[in-house]
């Protein structure tokens, strides 16, 4: 056990625990822990679930030399993921409210296309459950250690921050001197498309209205817009609507123009799909429900596999902070000292030394009973 790094209590290798890892950070527990041996033995979807749940994550290192670009971009957002409870198990008050929303940051230099498909320049991300001021702040220092440790300050002049508006998205555009928020396309499209759905035929029209108010940097002729789109609306919910767009778009007006007034700078934000697949994917796609300790750490596994982190390198990360007992600084066996072990064992297993060990895979096993039960059923 020491030759090989095992623990006190430990029953599974570094690989096993890496093989877990790997396959319920895609799939399920319970397929994490059949994927634990190649030998098909499993282990319980419980067992995975505590490997998980005490789980530490790495943080970036910084580089040798410090990258120098002129402008950085930051994409902000957040998934919806249902729990099972909300504070401990019974607990059935406020069932709405059982949501956990996982955060997801990350920086990248720019977009590089390539035919039809884009890709992100030089993207790290960053994530997790983040709860409560103290949870946010301590997700834009992670942020802000990153572009400090990674890129020249001296020569970076611009960081936008992109996203829906949420308040923990907006903090994050106060915490570095040149960071700016911009609001994302997105959003605006989603606001602008609901102030305007019920007009029939004069919707389109609507629309171009409001997009060349934006882009023409006229707040005013905007307002002026929804205000005519609200006179002819009917219902009182469809006006409600149209206010709720109009509070949105006016109300994130300066978030808005700093994207207009830095067109040059080609800002985008593609939060919505990162969040689909980092963490929708496993999370919220499917109904499923966690724990917030699980979802958290769910979560920052999926953004460390993104992040091209090894699965092997994180369990052996776990063990980098535990005190060496006495001793055990070094081993060093030679090859009398294996002899001799070998040959206390032989003496105190006498004939049983000898006899050969055989394992049977989980799924020879299977087939097995199945033909037993089957015989006799006859």
């Amino acid at each position: 056990d020491r030759l090989m790094g095992l623990g006190s209590g430990e029953r599974m290798t570094e690989d096993a625990v890496a093989r877990i890892y790997e396959e319920a950070a895609d799939s399920s527990y319970r397929k994490g822990g059949m994927n634990a041996s190649i030998s098909g033995v499993a282990v319980s979807k419980e067992t995975v679930m505590e490997k998980l749940h005490c789980l530490q994550f790495p943080k970036a290192e910084d580089t040798k030399e410090k990258r120098q670009v002129k402008v950085l971009y930051i994409d902000a957002g957040e998934d919806h993921v249902a729990l099972q409870y909300l504070e401990k198990k019974g607990d059935t008050k406020s069932a709405l409210k059982h949501t956990f929303m996982p955060k997801l940051v990350y920086v990248y230099e720019g977009i590089r296309a390539e035919g039809d498909r884009h890709e992100l320049v030089g993207v790290r991300y960053f994530g997790g459950g983040c709860e409560g001021t103290e949870g946010t702040q301590r997700l834009w220092r992670e942020v802000y250690d990153y572009i400090a440790g990674t890129y020249d300050e001296e020569v970076l002049e611009r960081i936008y921050v992109n996203g829906d508006g949420a308040e923990w998205i907006k903090t994050g555009a106060k915490v570095h001197a040149k960071a700016k928020f911009v609001l994302d396309r997105y959003h605006m499209h989603k606001y602008i498309m609901a102030a305007t759905s019920h007009l029939g035929d004069s919707a389109q029209d609507a629309r171009s209205e409001i997009w060349g108010a934006i882009n023409g940097k006229r707040k005013k002729d905007a307002a002026e817009v929804f205000e005519r789109i609200i006179g002819i609306t009917d219902t009182e919910s469809k006006q409600k609507a149209v206010g709720a767009s109009r509070d949105y778009i006016l109300g994130h007006w300066s978030a808005i123009m700093n994207g207009v007034r830095n067109k040059e700078d080609d800002i985008h934000c593609s939060a919505e799909g990162h969040i689909s697949h980092i963490y929708a994917d496993r999370m919220s796609s499917r109904p499923l429900g966690w724990s917030k300790t699980g979802a958290d750490k769910m979560a920052r596994l999926r953004v460390y596999k993104k992040n091209g982190g090894d699965m092997l390198t994180l369990v052996r990360y776990q063990k980098q902070e535990l005190p060496r007992a006495a001793g055990m600084e070094e081993v060093i066996c030679s090859a009398e000292e294996v002899l001799k072990s070998e040959r206390k064992n032989r003496k105190a297993q006498g004939a049983l030394a000898e006899l050969p060990v055989y394992t049977i895979p989980y799924t020879q096993i299977r087939k097995i009973a199945a033909l037993k039960n089957h015989i006799w059923g006859l």
